[in-house]
């Protein structure tokens, strides 16, 4: 009772009901780029446990993904083409650092639309939970300095002047999708696992864990040493790891493969009601073992657990799997998922 108490009182949330001349200019800044959750003002369907969820299919996941990353490195082709030059680290870094902002912001603007057609896990029994009221500002600056660090990493370890963008390799691209989303989430169960179990580094992690039914924005509500260790942490041991197990993680791909990432970090905290894998090349091979994603399964570690969880991979079940964390669904069973009637995912 005590700790639910602290979580209720924790989450609250009022600022988007209150006059807007009284909101701050971060609150304000959250509304005109369009990234809350769900619109006051228009209807979310309520669905029962056993309901059908319509299948998101994994071409259409892919050609979002791969649309929005393509984008920037199109534009540096474009200039390299025109000019006869490549850009500089600190150009590409701007270019590709305002990129990585806009995907997050429209997918965040996208996965609102689905929310609202679609519905949430565990709708029945309880609505969202949005951004406490003196959270905002935290939230923004987490969400902003993730897009700037973590291109900031990537333009340091592997960005050189003399390789333009069409020297991209599709076969190792191919490879390294697969890989990195499975490399990265061993890096991350581990952690995040004991963050869970490790007396001593829990309350780094409580914060984030105040939410039971998150939305896309509070992926990064969390303390700054759960923030340090999520922005550079993990994704430094698994640049290392494959570069120590002798792919070549080149900058485009490796950018690619952050935007399969951070996608999947902001759909698995969205709680869609969709049947939805997180995108990957070796998607077919997971669902051999059983060992793909569900949003749900990342939905329960925040509702099901505190201290004890379960869940802890967040681009895939493989360690878990492995482990014997798993914890069963609910709603997005075999048995409920509607391929006859597919979700569908707005390309822009």
């Amino acid at each position: 009772m005590g700790v639910q108490s602290t979580i209720n009182s924790s989450m609250k949330s009022t600022w988007r009901r209150t006059d807007r001349t009284s909101w701050t200019s971060y609150q304000k800044l959250v509304n005109s780029l369009g990234i809350y959750h769900v619109s006051l003002n228009k209807r979310i369907p309520i669905h029962q446990k056993d309901d059908p969820m319509p299948n998101l299919p994994d071409w259409r996941v892919h050609c979002w993904i791969l649309i929005h990353a393509l984008i920037p490195i199109a534009i540096q082709q474009i200039y390299c083409s025109l000019f006869n030059r490549n850009l500089h680290p600190i150009a590409a870094f701007f270019l590709y650092s305002m990129a990585f902002k806009c995907n997050g912001i429209r997918e965040i603007q996208i996965l609102r639309q689905l929310g609202h057609r679609y519905g949430f896990l565990d709708g029945d029994k309880h609505f969202r939970d949005e951004v406490p009221d003196d959270c905002v500002a935290k939230v923004l600056y987490s969400l902003f300095s993730t897009a700037t660090f973590r291109c900031m990493i990537g333009v340091m370890l592997s960005y050189r002047r003399s390789q333009l963008p069409s020297s991209l390799s599709l076969p190792w691209l191919v490879v390294e999708i697969g890989a990195y989303s499975i490399v990265l989430d061993f890096w991350f169960y581990w952690y995040h696992r004991c963050m869970h179990e490790v007396d001593g580094l829990w309350k780094y992690h409580r914060t984030h864990h105040l939410t039971k039914h998150p939305n896309p924005l509070l992926t990064l509500y969390a303390d700054y040493e759960q923030e340090i260790f999520d922005i550079a942490g993990v994704p430094l041991m698994t640049y290392g790891t494959l570069k120590l197990m002798g792919f070549p993680m080149g900058f485009y791909e490796w950018w690619i493969c952050q935007q399969y990432v951070v996608f999947t970090e902001l759909f698995g905290h969205s709680g869609l009601r969709i049947y939805a894998t997180p995108p990957s090349t070796v998607t077919w091979l997971l669902r051999l073992f059983d060992a793909e994603l569900q949003t749900e399964d990342h939905d329960l570690h925040h509702r099901k657990g505190w201290r004890k969880s379960h869940n802890y991979g967040k681009q895939t079940l493989v360690w878990d799997r492995l482990f014997n964390t798993c914890h069963p669904r609910i709603e997005a069973t075999k048995e409920n998922a509607d391929y006859d009637n597919p979700a569908i995912m707005p390309l822009f």
